[in-house]
């Protein structure tokens, strides 16, 4: 009797793990192999995707412009909160505002990911990539740390989207090589004064190092920066950022007035040169931080430089180039009025 006992326990705990393995299936799509793609991402990884993606879960704030760029806005299934509480982009893009959000900018609900069916995740994070493979998901890696990896996950998101976004991913690594080629032969003979790039006015010595975006831009810009340590949003001391005194600062996430008054009340960075001759500006924030990882980096390219190397820029009319890059890529028309307001580090709700 005993034995019987033990032979229905085995049966009920073997059924109820098939039980098990077929639910976790089902939150699987699978597919045949001639329904399926390859793609290379950023880390050089191939990883198969559906030939025809329909859900697309985008864990990376930054990468989340560049799908809505490309055409991504019916396929997203899933964001992250910095994305949903991003008033600008929510408006542009209401659909966005209707989507799961798996990540919180610390930590990925597995469960609620998995919930969405997602045909490929778009991340930036190893660790977290590591966590979506071993849930089963096929996830890509979109982190770049310059213009070059810029344009390879614009061409990666393209590739996703697939159709008419491949199109539109060319089109805007064209004119991003073509900026780069024309802000650089502007600034190219007119010196390079150092540039401080503090994150925002909150921590005044969290700031961006060398071999970085921010890094990258800065000498495109015709300046060097004045920090020589490695890395993004880096702390480092008073000290150093003294001992640096930067030429110019550019803070971002804030207005030119702000920053300016932010060094001035604080007794370390008073007297710093920049400070004094109030060559501190703020970093335009439009759909996304223009200074990070954003598709609008080729407009921080131009306004970087404008502040840098004023004379050699002084022909440019910032406010028609800020115009003419949102109609071209995001199909949004903004007025003067709000183009000014970005310009100015203002951000729009």
């Amino acid at each position: 009797m005993k034995n019987k006992k033990s032979l229905v326990i085995v049966l009920l705990t073997v059924l109820l793990l098939i039980a098990g393995g077929l639910s976790s299936v089902k939150n699987h799509q699978t597919y045949a192999a001639s329904d399926t793609r390859v793609v290379k991402d950023n880390s050089g990884k191939k990883v198969t995707i559906p030939k025809k993606v329909k859900r697309v879960a985008d864990l990376w704030h930054a990468n989340n412009p560049i799908l809505l760029m490309v055409g991504g806005e019916n396929d997203l299934v899933a964001t992250t909160k910095l994305i949903q509480n991003n008033k600008l982009l929510t408006r542009l893009y209401p659909k966005v505002k209707k989507q799961a959000v798996p990540f919180n900018g610390e930590s990925v609900n597995t469960e609620e990911l998995i919930a969405q069916k997602p045909d490929v995740v778009i991340s930036s994070d190893p660790a977290q990539i590591e966590t979506i493979r071993k849930a089963g998901l096929p996830v890509v890696n979109s982190m770049f740390q310059d213009f070059k990896g810029l344009k390879k996950t614009v061409t990666l998101t393209g590739k996703i989207v697939g159709g008419k976004a491949n199109k539109q991913a060319a089109a805007y690594n064209n004119q991003l090589s073509d900026d780069i080629y024309e802000v650089g032969n502007r600034t190219k003979m007119a010196g390079t004064p150092s540039v401080l790039h503090i994150v925002n006015k909150t921590d005044l010595t969290k700031v961006d190092g060398r071999k970085t975006i921010v890094d990258q831009w800065i000498k495109t810009a015709g300046g060097k920066n004045a920090i020589k340590s490695k890395g993004n949003m880096i702390s480092v001391s008073a000290e150093e950022i003294i001992k640096a005194n930067p030429d110019i600062i550019i803070v971002g996430n804030t207005t030119s007035k702000a920053a300016l008054k932010a060094l001035k009340k604080d007794s370390r960075f008073k007297s710093l040169k920049a400070v004094k001759n109030k060559k501190v500006y703020g970093n335009p924030t439009g759909i996304f931080q223009w200074d990070r990882y954003s598709a609008e980096e080729d407009l921080q390219l131009w306004w970087a430089a404008s502040k840098i190397h004023p004379e050699e820029m002084k022909d440019v009319n910032l406010t028609n180039k800020t115009k003419n890059f949102y109609m071209a890529f995001f199909n949004h028309k903004f007025t003067t009025k709000q183009v000014h307001q970005i310009l100015n580090g203002e951000v729009i709700k």
